[in-house]
């Protein structure tokens, strides 16, 4: 064998490898219907604030517990229960990607990493800003 295609094969190899290595990270959404059918395992969740539900909070009595409503984009609703303080400006977010597990109707964030607020956009409420944002480009 040429010393060209050894170089070759050990190349490809190495790519292929990679590649299954990089296959494992992945992780896709759940809904929170069947986050509750995996009852117990880590599922990540892409929600919105359910604003009809209140928010619990009361840093004098529990700094490290917080709750509030959460919807999918199906539509189902859940109550998420944070062993963490609120996150600044938590009521402001477009968006809330959140990683933990199911138990029983509750879906449960262990630590501060599981929770990711996406901020609304700066353009939202104003078209004309939007038009020139993408004038500028």
């Amino acid at each position: 064998m040429k010393k060209f295609q050894l170089v070759l094969l050990v190349f490809i190899a190495i790519a292929i490898a990679t590649l299954v290595s990089l296959m494992g990270s992945i992780t896709t959404y759940e809904t929170i219907a069947s986050a509750r059918q995996k009852e117990g395992k880590s599922v990540k969740l892409y929600v919105h604030l359910d604003h009809s539900q209140p928010m619990e909070y009361n840093p004098s009595r529990d700094p490290n517990f917080f709750t509030f409503y959460a919807a999918d984009t199906l539509g189902n609703k859940t109550k998420v229960v944070c062993n963490f303080e609120k996150p600044i400006d938590f009521e402001k977010s477009d968006a809330i990607v959140i990683t933990g597990s199911m138990h029983g109707q509750e879906f449960d964030i262990k630590n501060r990493d599981g929770i990711l607020l996406k901020c609304p956009s700066k353009y939202k409420d104003d078209p004309a800003m939007a038009k020139k944002g993408l004038d500028q480009n």
